[in-house]
């Protein structure tokens, strides 16, 4: 536990000072450690009763504030992110950064989530719908082996929106009413990548 306290604490400091940050602060790191609790899954719906069931994380009105939460484009994940690789205890092997690129599809019930689209499953299986209503996440992850095997912890990640959806100008395409500029994966990989590397300067990949 002191572990974790130790980890998750200075996640916290990311979040304003206002009643509202720190309800959002809280509401954060308790949900790191619902997905991570051995007896839920990390689906949205069991993590809300974990928090609501282990932790007495009471959450009024569930469907708006906790799924809006879940998938906010607001949360402060620039300065999250960096605290997270500072917390990486060796992140090199044999002086190298190994690093992992990839796109995955996080599929959704809510018509309002920001950067959901209908997006193609290239894994869809035959009962499965080949075009489910998603967000595209393209992300980036540092490889390492731990307790001799190897291992993704996940670096960073960007929501990936088709253009035609930002020229449409789509409620989902928007932060605050502001619709998001267009950019591709390989820019949005690129971002990353240049991020993760100014802060390992010394490091090779």
């Amino acid at each position: 536990m002191f572990i974790l306290r130790d980890i998750l604490l200075p996640l916290q400091d990311h979040f304003s000072e206002t009643t509202l940050g720190r309800e959002r602060a809280s509401l954060f790191v308790y949900t790191i450690l619902s997905v991570i609790v051995p007896f839920t899954s990390s689906m949205t719906s069991n993590v809300w009763r974990c928090l609501d069931t282990l932790f007495g994380f009471e959450i009024k009105n569930k469907n708006k504030r906790f799924y809006t939460f879940m998938a906010s484009s607001t949360l402060p994940w620039s300065g999250l992110w960096k605290t997270v690789w500072g917390l990486i205890p060796s992140p090199e092997t044999d002086g190298r950064i190994l690093v992992a690129l990839d796109d995955s599809i996080s599929t959704k019930v809510g018509k309002k989530i920001f950067g959901c689209e209908t997006v193609f499953d290239h894994a869809a299986k035959s009962n499965q719908c080949k075009y489910p209503w998603a967000q595209n996440i393209v992300s980036v992850g540092l490889l390492k082996q731990i307790k001799g095997r190897w291992a993704c912890l996940f670096l960073d990640f960007r929501f990936y929106l088709p253009l035609k959806t930002i020229q449409a100008k789509k409620e989902t395409a928007t932060i605050r009413g502001e619709v998001i500029p267009f950019q591709t994966k390989m820019t949005q990989a690129g971002t990353m990548l240049i991020g993760i590397a100014e802060h390992f300067p010394h490091a090779q990949y």
